[in-house]
């Protein structure tokens, strides 16, 4: 689990060491960013798995239902800088040879944080009903990453 990956850098090492463990099998989650930062965690990824790019999932993918029955992608708010407004929030995710049908070995919640619902889930700050939606895509992440 990665947060603001929009301020990360690596080594050529680092960057070895990520592939490696992605394709023995490992998987990856980048969470809390927003606009720019996409383009950052892009350009970090091209070090890491250089042919691979990042392709917008929805809730038809298997992740979704990997314990909890996620229908609904959309039930959380997401930054959108572009406006005051919360926008819709979206999923990226990169896939083993490029193949949606294949692994999914990265999964990006762009323009989200799922990790501040989690953080602040006994603060009031969010409605627990937030809250408990953000717990059920973390579960539905881990038992996806252990079970592929």
């Amino acid at each position: 689990y990665m947060s603001e990956p929009g301020f990360w850098s690596m080594s050529d090492e680092e960057a070895k060491g990520l592939r490696t463990y992605l394709l023995k099998g490992g998987f990856i989650i980048f969470d809390d960013f927003r606009g720019r930062d996409w383009w950052n965690l892009e350009e970090q990824m091209r070090l890491v798995l250089p042919e691979a790019h990042f392709v917008e999932i929805d809730a038809s993918h298997p992740i979704f239902n990997a314990f909890f029955e996620i229908k609904d992608l959309s039930f959380l708010r997401s930054y959108n800088e572009s406006s005051s407004e919360f926008g819709r929030p979206t999923y990226w995710g990169i896939f083993e040879d490029n193949d949606p049908k294949k692994r999914l070995i990265a999964i990006a919640n762009r323009d989200n944080d799922l990790g501040e619902y989690w953080e602040y889930s006994d603060t009031g700050t969010d409605p627990v009903d937030f809250s408990n939606e953000a717990f059920k895509f973390g579960v539905n992440y881990f038992v996806y990453g252990l079970t592929r």
